[in-house]
């Protein structure tokens, strides 16, 4: 899968565009899949340098934290809904300090490794419970970088358009091996752990 199914979405960088996906994801439907990018290689901190999002009748945004790094209004837009995430607990930290913090989640990667699956990476679980091979070239590229280039955007996209299909396949895996109220039981605690001290 080498395009996002609605192309690549502008990167969110003001506030009125800021407040029409608010209000898109607001309106919308649904778990909403989200993701952020850091530059852990290259820059000091954790910070998050996009932030994706997916949700269905509100399509995908990237959204530039630092040209917009108050996102608290958003978080509270879509603070009802679960949260699909990949890992959770390496982006919950950045997600925090820009004001995105979740009451509900599922962590995919977390159920992966709950459902037995030999490799929980975000490509294997796509490629494996949904058959689709998703480019994984731009993960650990410097994400501070500014403008993005539009390969590291497409990428970015990719990451959050098929998170909620997979939270569904999990879902439906875990009910099947009996674990899916444990799985809930752990994310449950993810969700509401404590910020780590810095």
């Amino acid at each position: 899968m080498l395009e996002p199914r609605e192309g690549i979405p502008p990167v969110i960088a003001d506030a009125d565009a800021l407040a029409e996906v608010t209000a898109a994801f607001a309106a919308g439907s649904g778990p909403v899949a989200v993701d952020a990018e850091r530059a852990s290689g290259y820059r000091y901190g954790q910070r998050a340098y996009l932030v994706q999002l997916r949700r269905a009748g509100a399509g995908s945004a990237l959204i530039d934290p630092v040209a917009c790094p108050d996102l608290s209004g958003l978080g509270a837009a879509i603070t009802d809904a679960e949260w699909v995430l990949h890992a959770a607990t390496q982006d919950l930290p950045c997600l925090r300090e820009i004001g995105m913090v979740p009451t509900r989640i599922f962590d995919t990667e977390l159920a992966g490794r709950l459902a037995g699956f030999p490799r929980v990476g975000l490509g294997a679980m796509v490629e494996n419970v949904l058959g689709f091979v998703l480019e994984k070239g731009h993960s650990a590229v410097d994400w501070s970088t500014r403008p993005l280039p539009e390969p590291w955007l497409r990428y970015a996209a990719l990451d959050v358009e098929l998170l909620v299909d997979l939270r569904d396949a999990l879902e439906k895996e875990l009910d099947r091996q009996g674990k899916l109220e444990w799985a809930r039981q752990e994310f449950d605690a993810i969700a509401s752990a404590p910020p780590a001290e810095p």
